[in-house]
């Protein structure tokens, strides 16, 4: 089964960047004849009633998926898993720093800032045994390339830097990096619609991929939305929901398809779906006045 998904994390209600997304998600899908699941990324930030407003909204925009919500907090399971497979194939080490000391730590010449550096990465015993009497310790990946080339279907080809990302937090939480990973693995998705500011973790996670024996999806990140400063757009940025907006008058499915050239139903925009045309800058959306 081919599958692509929409993976919201339920920390807020969607705004219209993220419905957007949404939107897109479903068409990429559709278009290639493929089902679209729906993940709740549910490990960190949780929101009470969030998850519900968020599915009310997408049913309410015309979305449809397939299959009932995977929700994260309830695989918990397969991500240790993964760590332990990593770990038995000497992929991985126990990272002691803090956020704070990656920051500052010289960076090696082939990583961007605040990549992780490398610090944890050979300790000795005494030393290791140092750190995890001051504070537990993260899991990280050791990584064995210094970079990875996806492939885009709106960007073509990427090249981006591979360093030792976190597997587990320090807190025993599976880190973003991993989940992601393990579950598109698990339920075959296929295809990864999301925003290009995501674009960066693509090589870092198809890497991760390869490692745990699966393929590597097709991708396709899409622009995001920004407000009139330019800055990605955010619920502090006004009235920006789909609740919101509705309550006010405006026809949020439309604002979105005008945005992307499309109009009526998404079925509508289905028939005339082209992933060829779509604009490859971001949408600038400013809110009604109120």
């Amino acid at each position: 089964m081919s599958a692509g998904r929409f993976a919201p994390s339920p920390s807020g209600d969607l705004h219209v960047g993220n419905l957007r997304t949404a939107l897109l998600a479903w068409l990429f899908a559709r278009s290639t004849g493929r089902v679209l699941l729906l993940r709740v990324e549910d490990l960190d930030r949780v929101q009470p009633g969030s998850e519900q407003r968020q599915l009310d909204d997408l049913r309410a925009l015309g979305l449809d998926w397939d299959g009932p919500v995977v929700r994260q907090s309830e695989r918990r399971d397969l991500y240790d898993e993964a760590v332990r497979s990593l770990t038995a194939a000497g992929r991985t080490f126990e990272c002691f720093c803090t956020r704070r000391e990656i920051l500052e730590a010289p960076s090696a010449p082939h990583l961007p800032p605040g990549a992780y550096p490398g610090t944890c990465r050979d300790l000795s015993d005494a030393e290791r045994a140092r750190r995890a009497a001051e504070r537990p310790p993260a899991v990280r990946l050791r990584a064995d390339v210094q970079e990875w080339t996806v492939h885009d279907v709106l960007v073509g080809s990427f090249t981006g830097v591979v360093d030792d990302v976190v597997l587990r937090r320090n807190d025993g939480v599976p880190a973003y990096n991993l989940a992601v990973v393990v579950d598109d693995a698990a339920q075959g998705v296929d295809q990864v619609v999301r925003g290009d500011d995501l674009l960066t973790s693509a090589p870092r996670q198809a890497h991760l991929a390869s490692l745990l024996g699966a393929a590597q999806p097709e991708y396709a990140h899409v622009p995001l939305a920004l407000n009139a400063e330019g800055r990605r757009l955010a619920k502090r940025d006004g009235a920006v929901t789909y609740r919101e907006l509705t309550e006010q008058g405006v026809d949020v499915l439309e604002i979105i398809g005008t945005s992307l050239g499309l109009t009526g139903s998404p079925q509508d925009m289905l028939a005339a779906f082209d992933p060829a045309a779509l604009p490859r800058d971001a949408w600038t959306f400013v809110p009604p006045a109120t």
